[in-house]
């Protein structure tokens, strides 16, 4: 059980996944690091990965910096909409998801909170969605560099991790902003947002990484 500074950001995280669903939610600062746990996870070094050739310039990004190699599916027109699979992993973009039971079982959904388009309007910071408790417990690890959440002169240092953690000023912010997302105590259902994005498969950038 988390004290301290900890506890606001666990009783966040229980906010969260009581409302999308989810088993298990771990809050980082941003999607896009998010993305690149889930994948690191997964261990996509080396394989290819699909994703639409219209999306959030990060994700060709996250999957480079996993490891992994970028193959974009072609999108018609200029948008994309809600969550999609970075395929063939269980991990998935969902910065354009956040509604009431959204959690897919089996997959690793990644949400955003950062930027003006978002249903949840926090300036910054993401999340994992999963039912896998060993990653869950990976996961938290891993954005903390590698540290349980202790103090770390009683910790026992094993895990080589990243700064990624979320400050618990924004957790404790993303926790009085829950109250929007309920109306009389019902749950709101939002819909899935769409947004335009640049064809990146155009960039040479992100397919001719090695």
């Amino acid at each position: 059980m988390a004290n301290g500074i900890y506890k606001i950001t666990e009783d966040f995280e229980k906010a969260l996944a009581d409302y999308t669903g989810a088993p298990h939610v771990i809050t980082v600062d941003n999607q896009s690091n998010a993305l690149f746990l889930a994948l690191m996870y997964e261990g996509v070094k080396g394989q290819e990965i699909t994703i639409p050739s219209r999306t959030y310039p990060s994700v060709p990004c996250e999957i480079i910096h996993a490891g992994g190699q970028v193959k974009f599916d072609p999108v018609e027109g200029k948008t994309i909409k809600g969550a999609y699979q970075l395929k063939p992993t269980r991990t998935w973009d969902s910065a354009l998801r956040f509604t009431h039971n959204m959690y897919v079982p089996g997959t690793f959904m990644c949400i955003s909170f950062t930027g003006p388009y978002k249903h949840f309007k926090l300036s910054k910071g993401g999340a994992i969605l999963t039912d896998d408790h060993k990653a869950s417990l990976w996961f938290k690890r891993a954005r903390y560099s590698g540290r349980r959440e202790c103090s770390y002169h009683d910790d026992y240092f094993d895990m080589l991790g990243w700064n990624f953690y979320m400050m618990p000023e924004l957790a404790a912010r993303g926790l009085l902003l829950m109250n929007q997302f309920y109306k009389n105590g019902v749950p709101v259902i939002n819909k899935d947002l769409e947004l335009p994005y640049p064809d990146l498969s155009k960039f040479e950038v992100y397919t001719t990484n090695p």
